[in-house]
């Protein structure tokens, strides 16, 4: 069934980019439908911190109320449904979903996120948001000083490094593998007297989804309070390589300052356009992007009217 009527923004992907986008959008008048899975990726975490008013909310509750703020705006919808194909051009965009309904709309703000693949560590996923975490200003602060293993190698442990000190500086690094480390980077992180371990993790023990140890395959056990690992992430949509959008060597979706990407009346926000996964910067890359097509709308509106004249 195609939707007659024609939207100002359809926003794909309904976390804090996303909301926060509907939320600019709809107090700015547009006609906006936002249309989520509703599967999260923030699912897996007890709690969200640094989001000044909200610090340790659960996701799911940061979304309630986001929703709640939202039903003040009556051109503001959402649908939970997984968008299929994405076709047309700047000015009228069809966005057809798994229900069998075609919507279409001016513009388009993808914001569906990352997606995790499969953990391919034994134990992991049983401490994964609840003791073993991906980000240091989410969560070191609760695991501030306390014993902990770093699952990362090559420049993104020596990047990681540093950066987690400020937390604790009772560490153990373990790649799980070749260290993918030059000689200057052992010596570097020996000179730190931090225990370096390239063999293959075994398995984590864990009680009630708080790690114990980490056992190797070498015998190496590693007792710990919790984790640090380096995900592996896939786009949360394949839509905007499918819309011909750039993406960047990080493997997030290309934009400039305002959040538009190379394909005309496309934009994205949030973790599918920055490696910055915090939810405070989703929202905020969210907020940015929405005034930015809010206005070029207004423009395109102004320069029409001016012509008819």
């Amino acid at each position: 069934m195609v939707n007659k009527e024609l939207l100002d923004v359809i926003i794909i992907g309904g976390g804090p980019a996303g909301l926060s986008a509907a939320l600019v959008l709809g107090r700015a008048r547009k006609r906006v439908l936002v249309i989520d899975e509703g599967k999260p990726r923030n699912a897996v975490t007890q709690e969200a911190h640094g989001f000044l008013t909200r610090d340790g909310i659960r996701p799911s509750e940061l979304r309630r109320l986001a929703l709640e703020d939202l039903k003040s705006y009556s051109s503001v919808s959402l649908i939970k449904h997984v968008v299929t194909t994405v076709t047309g051009t700047d000015g009228c965009f069809q966005v057809s979903t798994s229900e069998g309904q075609t919507f279409e709309a001016k513009k388009l703000l993808l914001a569906a996120g990352m997606k995790d693949r499969p953990l391919d560590i034994p134990g992991l996923a049983e401490v994964y948001g609840k003791s073993a975490f991906v980000c240091p200003y989410c969560d070191g602060w609760e695991l501030r000083d306390e014993p902990l293993v770093i699952i990362n190698s090559g420049s993104e442990l020596m990047h990681f490094a540093p950066l987690i000190s400020g937390w604790s500086n009772r560490l153990t690094f373990c790649t799980h593998g070749p260290d993918g480390l030059t000689d200057e980077e052992r010596e570097e992180i020996n000179r730190h007297q931090i225990p370096l371990h390239t063999s293959p993790i075994r398995t984590i023990e864990s009680r009630d989804g708080i790690v114990q140890q980490v056992l190797l395959e070498d015998g190496t056990a590693i007792p710990c309070r919790g984790i640090f690992f380096k995900p592996d992430l896939v786009p949360g949509s394949d839509l905007p390589e499918q819309l011909g959008c750039e993406m960047s060597d990080t493997g997030v979706v290309a934009v400039d300052m305002l959040g538009a990407t190379n394909v005309p009346g496309v934009y994205s926000a949030g973790d599918a356009a920055s490696r910055m996964h915090q939810a405070i910067a989703a929202a905020s890359m969210g907020s940015l992007t929405a005034a930015a097509m809010n206005s070029q709308l207004n423009l395109e509106v102004w320069q029409s009217k001016g012509t008819t004249n």
